[in-house]
């Protein structure tokens, strides 16, 4: 590992970024559990879907973690490749990751069965995009591959 030397201190030159980064998506998911908690238990939402002309669903909070755990852990995947191959990782991901988020808005509005449900499941789209891509983005290379 090579090393810099500052103020007679030795530093080192790259920081692996995966501590960063699970921490990033731990904290993406609890924010989605945090909108979870306020509307159902605290608000007494039902978290009610329905798809099509199938029966309606309870959004219930393993769901909820499931969901933003897979969601970050795609986004961190996709950096993670896209650093590999291009020097433009951060914009590229962080384009990828605001029209994910904005196409990701059309399942809860359109499958919330009350205007409640929809609202509160938007909520933890944006909770969670809100935590993840100014994190990740943070913790993206600046240089990336090619430098």
């Amino acid at each position: 590992m090579s090393t810099t030397v500052t103020w007679g201190r030795t530093a080192p030159a790259a920081v692996h970024p995966g501590p960063a980064r699970a921490l990033s998506v731990a904290a993406a998911s609890a924010a989605a559990v945090a909108v979870w908690a306020i509307a159902v238990p605290g608000l007494g939402i039902r978290l009610l879907v329905r798809f099509g002309s199938g029966s309606p669903q309870t959004v219930h909070l393993d769901l909820v973690v499931g969901a933003a755990l897979m969601a970050c852990l795609a986004g961190w995947a996709l950096l993670a490749v896209l650093e590999r191959r291009t020097r433009h990782a951060r914009a590229i991901w962080t384009a990828v990751a605001i029209a994910v988020t904005a196409a990701s808005l059309g399942l809860p509005l359109s499958a919330g069965i009350t205007a409640a449900a929809a609202t509160a499941l938007a909520l933890m789209h944006v909770a969670v995009a809100a935590v993840l891509i100014p994190a990740l983005r943070y913790s993206a290379t600046r240089q990336g591959a090619m430098a």
